[in-house]
């Protein structure tokens, strides 16, 4: 490897495109970023996806100014998982993409479940059966958002990635596709496993994205797991909590965390070996739908008088929760009033802070092993307050890396990928990645927290939606931390 090598990173975001131009060391030598718009209107959440290609161009110009010689050793690219579209023989978009949380689909996903498939609502694969339901499925092809760009960039159609079809029900242990009906033959694509190499940067695209010709283009992960790759929480054991518009928690283990329910999945890392993980429909958005002219920093410092708040938050930014449990007609939950809106937002924060608690006590029910450190990256790490509010609910200790975007996974991907950085993805991610705080949680506030969380607990068991026997595997816990056996 070349000293002045450098990595870069492309994150397909909701509402914005991000790209990253890393050095070997982890260190940001230019960044970029353009807006994304979709519709959204009832469970209906859509955008265009060549506008996605717009913002990539945009975004990558701008990372690169900075360092306009540089070499770019290899490229990776990350996108929302569970967004799909139909394209042509091509990649070239037949459809709008429907989003991660679209949930147009969900008969279609009642229908699958009842072939054996185990999907849920919002899952790629019935989206995917209503686009070629609804519009023809007859030579267009099952395209997963990032297989849009790197079919762009190579100038031509690309296999996918195992992780981003994970969600199209794909098997990663078995590496195939299941039998599925109603889909055209032909319609799902080629898979192949995240870190391999596609091809290369034809010269079209480096036109328009001033991205070199010939740089090597890998293939990716979703959004989740490029930031756990970002966060250095790949030893067996770790785990990355990622808070941003919801909360995601990706570990990493020797093997499969099983879960009848379907509520926790495994993608596979490049290396074979397992990135348990789930995703909420809690997270930051209820902030911004509660309070969108608020200012963040000020309404935590107001918050902090509320240590617990007079209310108890479940915060589902949507309609139906889909891990801690799944429960398709959930709803958002306050039990209590408020003192005022500062309170409401301790309660809000602490809710989220409770759901992490209430994830991490389903992975310990499941034997997933936890004793790994645990890191805090998304948005919602920007808050100094609330990572350590989050400490204290979970009774552990967390770090906050200095980068904590997805981006910078995929830059640690593309150098694992090319094969020019290091022997595993573990080494190349622990380079990367730089801690900047260890939070340490206190044990007064953690005792604090235990009644309003095992009231909660009590409220999401009396309603149907949580298992009483993790109900009762959560209460058992409420003395330890979340990282004890």
């Amino acid at each position: 490897m070349r000293a002045d090598e450098t990595w870069l990173g492309i994150d397909l975001g909701t509402q914005s495109v991000r790209v990253l131009l890393v050095a070997d060391d982890g260190t940001v030598l230019g960044g970029g970023s353009a807006p994304l718009a979709g519709r959204r209107e009832g469970v209906r959440h859509e955008q265009d996806p060549r506008h996605w290609w717009e913002a990539v161009c945009a975004a990558s110009r701008t990372a690169l100014a900075p360092l306009p010689d540089a070499r770019v050793g290899g490229l990776a690219v990350c996108g929302t998982s569970g967004t799909v579209l139909l394209t042509d023989g091509s990649g070239r978009p037949l459809t709008s993409a429907l989003m991660y949380d679209d949930g147009r689909a969900a008969d279609r996903a009642a229908r699958l479940r009842e072939a054996g498939l185990a999907v849920q609502d919002t899952w790629a694969l019935p989206k995917a059966l209503w686009l070629v339901e609804e519009y023809g499925g007859e030579g267009a092809r099952i395209t997963h958002q990032p297989d849009v760009i790197t079919a762009r960039l190579l100038g031509g159609p690309v296999p996918t990635d195992s992780s981003h079809a994970l969600k199209t029900a794909y098997d990663v242990e078995a590496e195939a596709w299941p039998e599925v009906p109603g889909l055209p033959t032909g319609a799902l694509p080629d898979v192949v496993r995240p870190g391999t190499r596609l091809g290369e940067v034809c010269p079209a695209a480096a036109e328009v994205t001033g991205i070199p010709a010939g740089t090597p283009v890998i293939a990716g992960m979703t959004d989740g797991c490029a930031a756990q790759i970002a966060s250095g929480a790949l030893r067996h054991g770790s785990w990355n909590s990622v808070l941003g518009t919801t909360l995601v928690l990706k570990g990493a283990a020797p093997e499969p965390v099983r879960d009848a329910t379907g509520v926790v999945y495994n993608h596979r890392a490049p290396d074979g070996t397992w990135l348990p993980g789930g995703a909420s429909s809690v997270g930051a958005g209820v902030l911004t739908a509660r309070f969108a002219d608020a200012d963040p920093a000020a309404m935590d410092e107001r918050a902090a008088a509320f240590e617990p708040s007079g209310a108890i938050a479940y915060p589902l930014a949507a309609q139906g929760e889909r891990f801690p449990f799944l429960a398709p007609d959930a709803t958002a939950l306050l039990l209590g009033d408020p003192a005022d809106d500062a309170d409401l937002w301790a309660a809000l924060l602490q809710g989220v802070a409770f759901t992490e608690r209430l994830c991490l006590d389903y992975l310990h029910h499941l034997g997933a092993p936890l004793d790994g450190p645990l890191t805090f990256t998304g948005g919602g790490a920007r808050s100094a307050y609330w990572n350590q509010l989050r400490a204290d609910v979970l009774g552990r200790p967390a770090r906050v890396p200095e980068q904590t975007e997805p981006a910078l996974g995929m830059a640690a991907l593309a150098a694992y990928g090319t094969g020019s950085a290091g022997p595993g993805l573990a080494d190349v991610a622990e380079r990367m990645a730089r801690v900047r705080t260890v939070l340490a949680p206190r044990p007064d506030r953690t005792a604090r927290f235990a009644e309003p969380y095992a009231r909660l607990v009590a409220e999401l068991t009396a309603r149907g939606w949580l298992p009483a026997p993790v109900a009762a595997h959560a209460r058992a816990r409420l003395d330890r931390d979340t990282a004890q056996s």
